[in-house]
Formats: structure tokens, C-alpha cells, sequence
């Protein structure tokens, strides 16, 4: 049995990395899933050279705060969105999801359409830039919530366009049918695949397309061979860094805290796979999510 100390240690915070020279942006973080204050949070990353940070809703409270948090901070911007998982939520009455949240709200296929009208309204807001994160998960949803979530997805494929904000993709396990419905409905000029799990093969369709590839601390992971080479091949122009945070710590931290001053590890990372200097890459990254995100 590990000593107290030793626990301890496991779940430590991790140490500020070595601060970025040219300053990037945390393209996708949940600051209020985190502990601290937002404040703390931001300028912790600051300090490491991370001066910028777009905040993601997963559900309609979530989505509220964000776009609070976009209103008070300059360096934050705000994307608005029902999670994948939260539309089988809502549409089947699961007591975690929307009918809890907001007793008085219906349940089921009129549940759904309340909470996307209330992310439409979000979505017209000047500090909110993206629509996101939207899109498919098979892993944790099975085949009964599928249909559910592919309705709020196109939901939301149309509120980015209609909008003219960003498209934020959430794509677990379900590539070919996220790459579908973006080809059904048309993917919004700007469209960004959050944390990348492809390969390079997809990489290369993604590419193709125009989306952004955004990748998070996993790519640090011994056994995600399979996104390092996406890396390595996903034009440098459309290129994003992310922490996810709380989640997805990059090595050596995996399984503690994540937030987003650690984005200095996955930065290098990337950079030592494309074989470019980190300089060069954080120059690349900082530009690429001001275009994105259009800000």
C-alpha cells in the first residue's frame, strides 16, 4: 500500500511548467469545473504564456455561466452548447439532465427544443464565439440515445451558421457519422474537431474540409500513437492546442489536475513531433485560435 505521502503526490497539483515565449490560447477549457477562482485560474495561466481562453458549456446552466464568464473577463470567450450526452438526457427525463435542473421545463422531444432555444439565444451573444461542444458520442450513449443526439447536433450545425459563429465538435467513437452530418447539413465555415481522437487518415479528410484539429494533453499518452501521427500530418495552419481541463493532464501528470497553464507540455510535445520549434508552432496556435474563434 502507497505511504499518505506518496497519495498525496499522486494528487498534487502540477508544477508551472516553463513559460511559452509567444503566448497561445486554451481553446477548450471548463474553468468552472475546476477549483479556484476564475480569476486564480487566468492569471496562473498568464503566467506561463496562456493569455487566452475559451470557456465551453455542456449543458444550459453550464452554458449560462460561460457566457457570464465571456462578459466579465476580455480574455475569456464563451462557446455554448448541449454535450452529445445531455440531449438523451433531456429526452428520456434522466433526473442528471435538463428536467432537474429545471423542474418546471418538459421532458422529452419539447424538453430538447427548450434547452436548444435557450442555447440559440446564448449563441447570438457577442462574447459567445462558438456554438460547441456538439456532435455524437457512442461511447458513453448507446444506440437508444443516438437519434436524440443526432437532432441536437444538427440543431446546432445550423445555429453556428445561422449565427456566424464557430462550429465546437465533440466526436467520440461515431468519426463516420460526425463526418456525415457535417456533410449533410454543411459544417460552418469555421469548425473545429475538439480534441481530436482520429487518426491520420481522418486528419486528412479533416483537412481537406478546412476544420480545425485541436488537440488536447492526451496526445502526450504512450498509446496515442494514433494522434501524434495526426499531428505530424494535419496542416500547420489548422492546428489547435487545448487542455480540456479538468481532464486529460498531459504526461508526466496524467490523473491529476489539469488546467489550463498546463498547455505548455502539450505545446512542446507538438512541436517535437512536427519537428519545429516551439516558438514557431505557439506563433502558428496563437493565430490559428483567433481565427477560429474569431476574435
Amino acid at each position: 500500500m502507497p505511504s499518505s505521502s506518496e497519495k498525496t503526490d499522486e494528487n498534487a497539483v502540477p508544477p508551472l511548467p516553463e513559460p511559452l515565449r509567444v503566448p497561445v490560447a486554451d481553446s477548450h477549457t471548463h474553468l468552472d469545473m475546476q477549483p479556484g477562482t476564475v480569476e486564480e485560474g487566468l492569471a496562473k495561466a498568464a503566467s506561463v504564456g496562456v493569455t487566452t481562453v475559451v470557456q465551453v458549456g455542456c449543458d444550459v446552466r453550464g452554458s449560462q455561466w460561460a457566457a457570464d464568464t465571456a462578459a466579465t473577463f476580455s480574455n475569456v470567450h464563451a462557446a455554448v452548447a448541449l454535450h452529445p450526452n445531455e440531449a438523451p438526457r433531456i429526452v428520456h427525463g434522466d433526473p442528471d439532465g435538463w428536467s432537474r435542473q429545471e423542474a418546471r421545463r418538459p421532458g422529452g422531444d419539447a424538453g430538447l427544443d427548450a434547452a436548444l432555444a435557450e442555447i440559440d439565444r446564448l449563441a447570438a451573444l457577442p462574447q459567445v464565439k462558438a456554438v460547441g461542444e456538439t456532435g455524437l458520442d457512442y461511447f458513453r450513449t448507446g444506440d437508444e440515445g443516438k437519434e436524440a443526439q443526432e437532432r441536437s447536433f444538427r440543431a446546432h450545425v445550423e445555429m453556428a451558421k445561422r449565427h456566424g459563429k464557430a462550429l465546437v465538435i465533440h466526436d467520440r467513437d461515431a468519426h463516420a457519422d460526425v463526418l456525415r452530418v457535417l456533410k449533410e447539413e454543411g459544417a460552418p465555415e469555421r469548425t473545429v474537431f475538439h480534441c481530436y481522437s482520429g487518426d491520420a487518415e481522418m486528419a486528412e479528410i479533416c483537412a481537406a474540409a478546412g476544420y480545425f484539429m485541436s488537440f488536447a494533453g492526451n496526445v502526450t499518452f504512450k498509446n496515442a500513437r494514433n494522434l501524434r501521427d495526426a499531428v505530424a500530418v494535419a496542416p500547420l495552419e489548422l492546428l489547435l492546442v487545448e487542455t480540456d481541463a479538468p481532464f486529460l493532464t498531459p504526461a508526466p501528470y496524467r490523473g491529476r489536475p489539469n488546467a489550463p497553464y498546463l498547455i505548455p507540455i502539450t505545446v512542446r510535445a507538438m512541436a517535437a513531433v512536427r519537428g519545429i520549434d516551439e516558438d514557431a508552432l505557439a506563433t502558428a496556435l496563437g493565430a490559428n485560435t483567433a481565427r477560429a474563434f474569431g476574435y
